[in-house]
């Protein structure tokens, strides 16, 4: 049985983002507002909150926009410092190949964003910290089986997931965006700008799902995959695509786009559709690591740290 981890949202891929399987490849630097926007949008209900109407935070072009960073720490909710005496060693476990988050470095130690994140929260807690890489589907029997103390792949919270582990606070979500030739961009989508638009969306995704809840108006298009979307796109027989903007960013300045696209508008994270969020597993019942992660999150966040990691590995901005 495999478990989510996020992935691009396609019917075989909505793993990462919310509870699905795997695919390809989130303080806000863009202002305040954004990042009391995803604040907000994390402390909705833990399972997925009703529909409400979009927020597009307005974005005139990716590349001229600032870099934007996920958080979802509240300063004025401080964790207090847990009783960290039990705690001598962490074993974290990652999976072995989902770069930037996490694979094997050129000295074949592991490396990535999870694995840097990983090390940030020992070096926080003041403990021996190991990373051990492993295939994604065997992370919870290896957790569960006392192989690891913690699973910091990417692993999107869920329900079913949440029956066989505990999971911190999220470090990260999967938003959603659209994206649009470079010639058609729109620095805010509402549903009524898409009124007989042509929008392209992995069919059965999500995604799909809440462009059929939320854009009435839109004209749907569905697609089987991620490279079917975008060639629509590229060749313009789709106004805009609609999907999980971390692997859509890395696509857009990446050279498979032949620089055609841009996103348009801004992120949406609507729980109900996208996810609970990113967490770091636990085993049931290990409270005492689960709130020294917490309170290590939140230490790392407020010291910057979090910030520098995100602007390392991401240079262009999902949100």
């Amino acid at each position: 049985m495999k478990f989510a981890k996020f992935r691009p949202m396609a019917p075989s891929q909505q793993a990462k983002s919310s509870q699905s399987a795997r695919g390809l490849l989130t303080g806000l630097a863009v202002a305040a507002c954004l990042l009391a926007c995803l604040s907000v949008a994390n402390a909705q209900a833990p399972a997925k909150q009703p529909p409400t109407a979009p927020q597009a935070t307005p974005q005139t072009a990716p590349r001229a926009a600032p870099q934007a960073v996920p958080g979802f720490w509240d300063p004025r909710r401080r964790p207090e410092r847990p009783d960290l005496s039990r705690l001598t060693v962490i074993r974290f476990l990652t999976e072995t190949d989902y770069p930037p988050f996490n694979y094997t470095g050129a000295d074949g130690n592991p490396a990535g964003f999870n694995v840097d994140l990983a090390r940030s929260l020992c070096e926080e807690i003041k403990v021996t910290c190991t990373v051990q890489m492993r295939r994604f589907e065997t992370l919870v029997d290896a957790l569960t089986s006392n192989r690891g103390d913690a699973i910091i792949a990417s692993m999107a919270v869920s329900p079913q997931l949440r029956a066989r582990v505990d999971f911190t606070d999220p470090y990260y979500r999967v938003p959603a965006r659209f994206a649009s030739r470079k010639d058609a961009v729109m620095p805010e989508i509402r549903p009524e700008y898409l009124e007989g638009k042509k929008v392209g969306v992995i069919a059965g995704s999500a995604h799909e799902a809440y462009l059929k809840a939320m854009f009435t108006d839109a004209e749907l298009h569905g697609y089987p995959n991620d490279d079917a979307l975008r060639a629509a796109l590229r060749k313009g027989e789709v106004d805009f695509i609609f999907g999980d903007a971390i692997s859509l960013a890395f696509w857009i300045n990446g050279t498979d786009s032949g620089d055609c696209c841009a996103f348009s508008g801004g992120p949406f994270v609507e729980s109900r559709f996208f996810g609970e969020g990113i967490g770091i597993a636990v085993r049931k019942g290990n409270d005492v690591l689960r709130q020294a992660l917490n309170w290590a999150l939140f230490r790392v966040w407020e010291k910057g740290r979090y910030t520098d990691l995100w602007l390392r590995y991401f240079s262009v901005s999902p949100f």
